[in-house]
């Protein structure tokens, strides 16, 4: 569920009272770890955590008008879901993958996001350890790696057009 929030305020303000403490929690803990050079705001409709065009000018490959997401907080129908910059990072996502499982806590994680129903279900200084662990730099230069590495791959099932030389 895509809010029309325009400021991370608003966003808040709309919530039911027991999504927005549960958001405001996570949210604390994040901004408590982000590298200062990430900036928050409204992206794609829920919080967003990323690296301003001052400091990475190419932005988003999908749409570089927008910034390079970094981390996310969003509240959806069923759920609410925190996005986090370790899914690129192999390293960091097995350590924490491990983390986590050591606190006894369910681990709901999707392709690209933790989901949970209250903030008791998640592991809050595993969350705030992901994030301090990934600086901008480090975020930007795999960032560029997975880019550069999937545009040398053909798309599954094509292969690539072959061009002739002269």
């Amino acid at each position: 569920m895509q809010s029309k929030a325009s400021t991370v305020q608003q966003y808040l303000d709309e919530l039911p009272a027991d999504r927005r403490a549960a958001i405001e929690g996570v949210r604390a803990v994040i901004r408590k770890n982000l590298d200062p050079v990430l900036q928050e705001g409204m992206l794609y409709g829920m919080i967003g955590y990323y690296v301003p065009h001052s400091v990475y000018p190419a932005g988003y490959h999908c749409d570089p008008k927008q910034p390079l997401p970094f981390a996310g907080l969003a509240s959806q129908k069923n759920y609410m879901s925190v996005y986090l910059g370790c899914y690129g990072d192999p390293g960091l996502e097995r350590w924490f993958r491990e983390a986590w499982a050591k606190t006894g806590k369910k681990l709901d994680m999707g392709k690209s996001c933790i989901r949970f129903k209250r903030i008791e279900d998640l592991a809050l200084d595993v969350v705030g350890e992901s994030i301090r662990r990934m600086s901008a730099r480090a975020f930007i230069e795999m960032y560029e790696s997975v880019i550069k590495n999937a545009r040398r791959r053909p798309t599954k099932g094509k292969p690539r057009k072959k061009t002739k030389s002269k």
